[in-house]
């Protein structure tokens, strides 16, 4: 197992391209089982979590070949529907093959999903949905069995929140179900929209992205396609963050600044310099400005709100602030598992309940210390400290960033970082 070095206290300076979204990728490849045929996939980053769904890919009959970030998946021949526990059990996103089995072979059995440990997340959206296109769910030794006798048709169905895997999922069952589907309360995420275009390009007929009210008509069949992944808007978040509490000026390019309106405002709100193009955000925070750095309050929202994947590494930003401020999570109810090893590196951080007060201590208020990642966006947090901190850091259990982070330590050293791995 390796842990990552971090020689704090360095300004980030350049350019950092960013990668395919991992939230994107993973429904993307996920769809190709819809139709048989050799799917192409570009902008694919290379991270554990693309890696496992394509091992997913492989155990169902799958075959695919990776040329740099472009995926060609051949699923012509794909006849198994069992997913099994050892491929599951580190990766939630593995539901999402649930939809496009079921739609294509009317039949899956895939072992309850893993993943981060950051609440309970259930997938009884999923469920209940499938339940009312006339496929019959069980619970059973772990796993979720699903079937239909051949006539799964479309049905409205209001989700009680807007999950976005629960939207991706009953959207990929119902483009080959019998009439139409509305999806009520649907998420809004930019990767949805991403997941839409693939599935229009296959020959889906689809209305509403975008919006919360999605309308699928369902279609014979489908075809295999080739579709562009969206630029991560969370690894162009964390970069933005990263500059802005170690100090200096970047230009974050090949990403999508229309997809972090709440993130941009609230960094400019704490006086961070951003200046917006159409595919690349310039960050800076000189001296003066980091001297500054105003404390400003978050709440976690649902899309276009606040994300919570960039909720860890606010908190990271804000102990380097002038005052204080109030950090509230709704989204999950234990994502607040980086606090403890951020008070290592010297954060003044509060907890209770849903909510953190974080009482800044200024740009040179933290110190490097040996810490522990507890999962991908909190891992990430600490970097960002890391970053910041005088001295030395060292982050164990860095799989977590590994999840979600194509080549981080390369790109955080071409901007002038000292960081390295070491095993433990």
């Amino acid at each position: 197992m390796e842990k990552l070095i971090i020689e704090g206290g360095r300004p980030l300076v350049g350019e950092v391209r960013i990668s395919g979204a991992k939230n994107a990728a993973l429904p993307l490849i996920a769809a190709t089982l819809l139709a048989p045929g050799i799917h192409v996939l570009t902008n694919v980053p290379d991270l554990r979590d693309t890696r496992t769904m394509l091992k997913l890919l492989s155990e169902l009959g799958a075959v695919w070949k990776r040329d740099g970030s472009t995926l060609t998946i051949d699923c012509t021949e794909v006849d198994y529907a069992e997913v099994s526990y050892d491929l599951v059990k580190t990766m939630r996103a593995s539901v999402l093959v649930l939809g496009p089995l079921i739609a294509r072979l009317g039949k899956a059995r895939v072992s309850m999903p893993g993943g981060c440990a950051i609440g309970e997340r259930p997938i009884n959206f999923h469920i209940q949905g499938f339940e009312r296109f006339g496929v019959h769910c069980a619970l059973e030794h772990g796993y979720v069995s699903a079937e239909h006798d051949g006539t799964m048709h479309g049905a409205t169905v209001h989700l009680d929140i807007p999950s976005v895997t629960a939207t991706e999922n009953l959207m990929m069952a119902a483009v080959l179900a019998r009439g139409t589907t509305i999806i009520k309360n649907a998420a809004r995420e930019p990767e949805i929209s991403n997941l839409i275009d693939m599935l229009r390009k296959m020959g889906a007929d689809i209305e509403g992205r975008g919006g919360d009210e999605i309308t699928v008509t369902g279609v014979a069949r489908l075809r295999a396609a080739q579709t562009e992944i969206i630029p991560d808007r969370i690894e162009t978040g964390t970069y933005l963050i990263a500059v802005a509490a170690a100090g200096g000026r970047t230009t974050v390019t090949d990403c999508q600044p229309k997809h972090l309106p709440a993130l941009l405002d609230k960094l400019s709100e704490s006086g961070v310099g951003i200046t917006s193009g159409d595919s690349s955000i310039t960050v800076e925070m000189d001296p003066q400005r980091r001297a500054r750095l105003k404390g400003v309050d978050i709440k976690t929202m649902v899309y276009p709100g606040y994300p919570t994947d960039l909720q860890a590494q606010f908190m990271a930003l804000m102990s380097l602030c002038n005052g204080t401020c109030v950090i509230k999570e709704t989204i999950f109810e234990n994502r607040f598992m980086h606090v403890a090893e951020l008070r290592r590196l010297g954060a003044r951080i509060k907890t209770e309940g849903n909510s953190a007060v974080v009482t800044g201590n200024g740009p040179t208020g933290l110190s490097g210390a040996r810490v522990m990642a507890t999962d991908l966006r909190a891992s990430s947090s600490l970097v960002i400290a890391g970053l910041a901190a005088s001295g030395r850091t060292e982050i164990s259990r860095i799989y977590h960033l590994e999840r979600g982070y194509e080549n981080l330590s390369g790109k955080l050293n071409g901007l002038g970082a000292r960081v390295w791995k070491e095993d433990e």
